[in-house]
């Protein structure tokens, strides 16, 4: 195995990897842009190096300085992570070049694979269905024409994308030269490739994925699907394992598909396959993550595995222990994703201090999150705070305990959107599974039916929507905190009084209407 893994990530990400290489045995190095100087991903690593001003292109886009901290820091393996640059083929050459290993695919396979206009080429090869659209890069006026002979809706989409970044859904040709322009301009600043596709929009599909593990001596596993229709603009916001539409038949036909895939790719370490599925339960090749997934924990949860160390594994050119067969999910878990964002105001990002954080717990719920009290959200990079996982014998014992989680999960200083998570697990719709990509952006043009429950969602976050006086209690109640850490007179019992009231006012402060 390797003795130390240089983190080329952030936030939550950057914790949960940390922390499988201390379990590991292993030593961990981070890297930081000034703006997360102070972020936990820096405290808990055993070393960390600073790599620039707060931009990512000046810091966690930099191949040149991940080179120099990981030659310097004596590294002999690195972890992208997710998002910045684990899916550029550049960044495994130069691991490659500089003897370090890559923990992910090989460059090769990231550009069969990885490329989403490639790996279209690829399925259609190996006879896996596509959503019809251009097999290459494409320039706006080639667009334009296809998308008036396929007819509108279309989807503009990034090429080397993710997350929903650098994707725009055009209805009309009115709106296809600015729409191209944005994307292509979203898609250069969050991955440094302006390059689109396109594609023919399917009507109330599932995003359904695949996600698969494969070793660098012929075993391609399929660990089942995770379910991502639950999305806002193309962004995922809640995953489920397994999906409440997919039946072992499908499961099965989409799992060769997957394992067909990333063999013909030659991919090794963890990827995803996902695919849009229809109404009559048809599905279509969408793209491949060639790296971890934001979602890995949903899978993680009902598979008993730890993907992050059986991609470590894997990279130090271990076999996989356990055949496609051997998996057997149990149970069913669900994840949502916590920003700081502000529901009230077109999600709009909420940078700032955290004021107090109270994490939930109890029987099947795990937080993944790269926060603490006192720590400065920057406005710099993507607002995940972090994923809040629920697991259950069935969904609907999930689902109760997620409710229950979120309930217990409380913030003030910056606003969340864990009021949208409340009021999604309680819409009928969602309770039976009848969920689609468009479901969750469908639901909130709906009016809401008691505005109550808006204010008291707000209430719990310490950011009330037009309650400016609980506001000013919460502050209040953070400066009496940071006031009575710093008095060295107070006796214990004092202290300890002081902390019941706090409580208590913290507790009047959530119901206040």
């Amino acid at each position: 195995m390797f003795k130390k893994i240089l983190i080329a990530n952030r936030g939550e990400i950057a914790v949960r990897i940390l922390r499988a290489c201390r379990e590991l045995g292993m030593q961990s190095v981070s890297v930081f842009s000034e703006a997360d100087r102070k972020s936990l991903h820096v405290r808990l690593a055993d070393e960390a190096y600073t790599i620039g001003p707060a931009p990512s292109r000046e810091s966690y886009l930099r191949i040149d300085k991940l080179m120099d901290v990981a030659r310097r820091a004596g590294c002999d393996a690195l972890h992208p992570g997710y998002g910045f640059l684990a899916e550029n083929a550049a960044l495994p050459r130069a691991c490659s070049e500089a003897g370090i290993t890559f923990i992910g695919p090989p460059a090769e396979a990231m550009e069969a694979l990885g490329s989403k206009t490639a790996g279209r080429q690829l399925a259609r090869r190996v006879e896996v269905p596509t959503v019809p659209g251009t097999n290459d890069p494409t320039e706006k006026s080639e667009a334009r024409a296809l998308a008036q002979s396929m007819g509108y809706p279309v989807l503009l989409k990034a090429v080397a994308g993710g997350g929903g970044k650098g994707m725009r859904l055009v209805y009309s040709d009115a709106e296809f030269e600015s729409a191209f322009r944005d994307a292509a301009s979203e898609a250069m600043n969050a991955f440094g490739d302006e390059r689109l596709y396109l594609e023919k929009y399917l009507e109330r599909p599932r995003h359904i994925e695949i996600q698969i593990l494969a070793d660098a001596h012929g075993r391609v596993v399929s660990l089942g699907e995770r379910e991502c229709s639950i999305q806002r603009r193309h962004q995922k916001v809640i995953e489920e394992a397994p999906s409440p539409a997919v039946t072992p038949e499908l499961r099965k036909k989409m799992s060769a598909a997957a394992v067909r895939l990333a063999r013909a790719g030659g991919y090794v370490n963890a990827g995803t396959m996902e695919f849009l599925v229809d109404q009559k339960l048809n599905f279509y090749f969408l793209e491949v993550n060639t790296r971890l997934q934001v979602e890995h924990p949903v899978t993680e949860q009902v598979t008993g595995l730890d993907l992050v160390k059986l991609q470590i594994a894997i990279a130090a050119g271990h076999r996989l222990p356990f055949a496609w067969e051997a998996i057997t999910p149990r149970g069913h878990a669900m994840e949502v994703r916590l920003y700081a964002e502000d529901p009230e105001n077109n999600f709009f990002p909420s940078p700032g201090k955290i004021l107090s954080c109270r994490t939930p717990g109890g029987p099947g719920i795990r937080m993944d999150e790269g926060v603490y009290e006192g720590w400065t959200v920057p406005n710099e990079y993507d607002p995940l705070l972090g994923k809040l996982i629920a697991w259950g014998n069935s969904r609907e014992e999930t689902i109760a305990r997620l409710r229950r989680a979120l309930d217990e999960y409380t913030i003030t200083g910056i606003r969340t959107n864990a009021g949208l998570f409340r009021r999604i697990l309680t819409e009928p719709e969602f309770l039976r599974g009848e969920i689609h990509t468009r479901w969750l952006d469908e639901l909130l043009r709906r009016p809401r039916a008691a505005a109550a429950s808006s204010s008291s969602d707000s209430n719990r976050e310490g950011n009330p929507g037009g309650a400016h006086e609980a506001a000013a209690i919460a502050a209040a109640i953070w400066q009496a905190k940071q006031s009575a850490a710093q008095g060295a007179e107070a006796s214990s019992a004092d202290e300890n009084s002081s902390r019941w009231k706090m409580e208590g006012r913290r507790q009047l402060l959530d119901r206040m209407p």
